[in-house]
C-alpha cells in the first residue's frame, strides 16, 4: 500500500510547514499528499487507524473549528460512521499524517520523525 514515506499535509498548515521543511532538510525521500485534494480513503484511513495507538482520538482534530461545528457527538458513534465523516471532511483530521504503512506520526514531532525516517533518506549525489 505505502512504498514510500506518505505526508498526508495541507500547505497553510503550520505543523505540515514545520514537518516538509524538517523531512527536506534531513534528506527524507516522501510523497506529499494534500489532505483535502487527495483525501485518505476509506481504506487508507482503516490502514493508518490500525497504525495509532490511541486510536481514533489521536488522528481527529478534536481542537479544530470543523469539530466544534459538529452538532452530534462524534465520539458516540460507531467506527465505520466516524471514517465516513472523516472521508467527506478531511479537515477533521490532525495534521500532518506521517507514515511509512507500518508506523504512524502525527503532528510536528521531530524525535518520531528520525524514526520513521530512516530507511528513506536520499542518497547523496557527488
Amino acid at each position: 500500500m505505502f512504498v514510500m514515506l506518505t505526508v498526508y499535509m495541507h500547505p497553510s498548515c503550520t505543523s505540515c510547514r514545520k514537518t516538509k521543511k524538517w523531512l527536506c532538510a534531513n534528506n527524507i525521500e516522501f510523497r506529499e499528499r494534500h489532505l483535502f485534494r487527495e483525501t485518505p480513503t476509506y481504506e487508507e484511513l482503516l490502514h493508518l487507524l490500525s497504525l495509532t495507538t490511541e486510536g481514533i482520538d489521536e488522528i481527529l482534530a478534536t481542537r479544530s473549528q470543523s469539530f466544534k461545528q459538529l452538532v452530534e457527538n462524534v465520539e458516540e458513534w460507531p467506527l465505520s460512521k466516524v471514517v465516513e465523516l472523516l472521508v467527506k471532511e478531511p479537515r477533521l483530521l490532525r495534521r500532518p499524517i506521517v507514515t511509512d504503512g507500518k508506523r504512524l506520526v502525527v503532528g510536528y514531532n521531530p524525535s518520531a520523525l528520525k524514526n520513521i525516517a530512516k530507511k528513506y533518506r536520499r542518497a547523496c549525489v557527488s
